[in-house]
């Protein structure tokens, strides 16, 4: 292989982002080495365990991919902006709508939710730590080698060009024969496998270790969305790391599992992919329904209307969110009788939605409103996102959808459905839970000033594009002429991506001005929040409780205060955790190689980094592991200093 081939070249933007990584990356190491970091980096970072530092790298992740697929979708914005724009040309242009989508679902979205998973889930339950601190450590490393490995692509090989759901003729090597879709099977492997452990990880975590008294039905709702998602991800996960490993079987060793001729089946990867891509869509929105419950039930000073039918609705939706993958190919000469099937299930999933649409609005009802930072995301979500929903309802009808289908329209749906129902979600919930992690609640000024830029902004980006599909503009079209009339809007529509980026910077701003300059909170309850979590000190100690709380009813937190009990009684007593560890840290770096190895067909490289991973695997076998104890004198300590005298 030619230095031609291993880099990509010919593209100032691609030397422009390699010259920033160098930069960045020297930057970093001359940082930590100046002022003797990464002893500290090592021991609290890149080894912990602890489920809210492992919450907190993944949002730190998250909010980088965040930029690095917005900057994807500026240059979209930009190259569709005016008729026969010369910004980019059609390859580079299939190249950034294909790493787009895959950055903003699976390295966006989901980490972001995960990372308030970890953060937040076993604080509401009263748990010292998720039920495998050590696998949860894995997961991240999984996902974030996973996301470096696919990032690499655009300086090293070339970026996948498929389009992110990668269908088949135009995935194989007929098609795209260069490396960019081996990056694109192998990363989404690796960051796979890390979500299935999350989901086992959780799953196990809520049904096992919730505090004494807390049943089912006296969970938090954000605890229930996620149980309810972690079942959807150990579901759902397995069919895609079975069509991706038939992807890579069909890629680099001959395989015609999904080819067009020799007993293959093009439609195979469609129907594989979408039964894994629909359950993905309610993997993102199910936790942010939750993040909604939360935040809406706090600041309207209310408890949350209809709890149990907020609950029943969450399982039909996931039970309903494996019946509906036929609606993403209506056009693709299924027939009458199968279209007018997922036709009925696609509208029955728009029910339980609706249901809690109203849940929330009868929760506003007389409420006492703050209209905190977080309550705007949560009160913007609403009619936003039915506007998604109405919408959904017209690509369900499979006759109408001949004419929906591939256009603009359907684009502006899905982020009509996904920037309220997630990005929003996920901004609220990171503005809610921010003081409980790091002791001080961010500037609610600048918080606001955000929010207005990025809900105002996001409606003059994306709803001209309803516009535009019906008057026949195509997704994934990189340049039109001037006579179709396209140009005016999607101009305001770049108008309106300017707008979102000054509102995520604004975002990221906030973090620095705050860490400055915001008084730190010394209550533990900023917020006078409902659920447990908030009866911690904030920031968290590393055990989170000091002792176990007694819970009898929903909102226990809240009653608490209200009848001025207690959560907890007996003495303090020694608590086991778990201790920081090396090897997870070790096997995301094994994975990656191995991953990066295996894009290039480099076999015995390849295989040595495989070796490694299970190696890593054979020591923790054998390693005796069994944790530390926290003392009653270090405890007293811990909570003398985090809450005063009182305790």
């Amino acid at each position: 292989m030619k230095w031609d081939e291993f880099f990509v070249t010919g593209e100032p933007m691609i030397y422009a982002a390699m010259v920033m990584i160098v930069v960045v990356s020297v930057a970093i190491v001359a940082g930590l080495t100046y002022f003797k970091k990464w002893g500290y980096l090592w021991r609290e970072w890149l080894t912990t365990v602890d489920h809210k530092k492992i919450g907190v790298m993944y949002i730190i992740a998250a909010l980088l991919m965040l930029f690095r697929g917005g900057a994807d979708a500026l240059l979209m914005r930009a190259q569709t902006a005016v008729p026969e724009n010369g910004l980019l040309d059609g390859q580079h242009y299939n190249e950034i709508f294909t790493t787009h989508g895959i950055i903003m679902i699976l390295f966006m979205a989901m980490p972001f939710i995960i990372g308030l998973m970890n953060v937040v889930i076993p604080l509401q339950i009263g748990a010292r730590d998720v039920a495998f601190p050590r696998l949860n450590a894995v997961s991240f490393w999984l996902f974030f080698f996973g996301a470096m490995l696919l990032n690499l692509s655009f300086v090293i090989g070339g970026s996948p060009d498929a389009g992110w759901t990668a269908y088949f003729p135009l995935a194989s090597t007929d098609f795209s024969p260069t490396v960019g879709n081996n990056y694109y099977s192998l990363a989404l492997q690796i960051a796979g496998i890390g979500t299935l452990m999350t989901g086992i990880n959780f799953l196990v975590t809520i049904l096992k270790m919730r505090a004494p008294g807390m049943t089912l039905m006296k969970m938090p709702m954000f605890t229930w969305s996620i149980l309810i998602t972690s079942i959807i991800i150990i579901f759902a996960f397995p069919v895609l790391t079975v069509a991706l490993a038939l992807m890579m079987l069909d890629r680099q060793f001959g395989t015609q599992f999904f080819a067009m001729q020799n007993g293959g089946m093009d439609m195979l990867w469609a129907n594989l992919f979408w039964v894994w891509g629909h359950p993905e869509v309610y993997i993102v929105i199910l936790p942010a329904f939750g993040i909604y419950s939360e935040i809406i039930a706090t600041f309207a000073r209310k408890n949350l209307y209809g709890y149990k039918s907020m609950v029943i609705s969450m399982v039909a939706i996931s039970m309903l969110s494996f019946l509906v993958w036929v609606h993403h190919f209506y056009t693709m000469g299924h027939g009458v009788m199968v279209n007018s099937v997922f036709s009925i299930t696609t509208m029955a999933i728009a029910v339980p939605t609706g249901v809690k649409i109203f849940n929330w609005l009868f929760t506003l009802r007389r409420g006492k409103i703050s209209f905190s930072t977080p309550m705007l995301y949560a009160l913007a979500f609403i009619p936003i996102f039915t506007i998604g929903g109405v919408t959904g309802v017209m690509l369900a009808m499979a006759s109408a959808d001949y004419q929906y289908h591939n256009t603009m329209f359907l684009v502006a749906h899905f982020h009509y459905v996904l920037i309220p129902g997630t990005v929003f979600a996920v901004i609220a919930g990171y503005h809610y839970w921010f003081p409980k992690v790091f002791g001080f609640r961010l500037n609610e000024k600048l918080g606001k000033w955000a929010f207005w830029f990025i809900a105002i902004s996001f409606n003059v980006t994306f709803f001209p594009l309803f516009i535009l599909g019906l008057n026949g503009m195509t997704r994934r079209m990189y340049t039109y002429s001037a006579s179709t009339g396209y140009g005016p809007l999607n101009m305001l529509s770049m108008v309106g991506a300017v707008g979102l980026t000054i509102g995520f910077i604004l975002l990221v701003y906030n973090i620095y001005w705050s860490t400055r300059y915001a008084p730190r909170d010394t209550t533990g309850d900023p917020w006078d929040g409902r659920s447990l979590e908030w009866s911690t000190p904030s920031p968290v100690p590393e055990y989170n409780f000091a002792k176990t709380p007694v819970v009898n009813k929903l909102d226990a937190f809240w009653w608490s205060k209200k009848e001025n009990t207690s959560l907890t009684e007996g003495d303090y007593e020694p608590i086991h955790m778990p201790n920081n560890n090396g090897q997870p840290f070790i096997m995301g770096v094994a994975f990656f190689l191995f991953g990066f190895f295996m894009v290039f067909s480099w076999w015995v490289p390849a295989i040595i980094a495989g070796a490694a991973i299970l190696c890593t695997m054979a020591y923790r076998t054998f390693e005796q592991d069994h944790g530390h104890h926290i003392s009653v004198e270090e405890i007293e300590r811990t909570e003398k200093a985090l809450r005063g005298e009182q305790s």
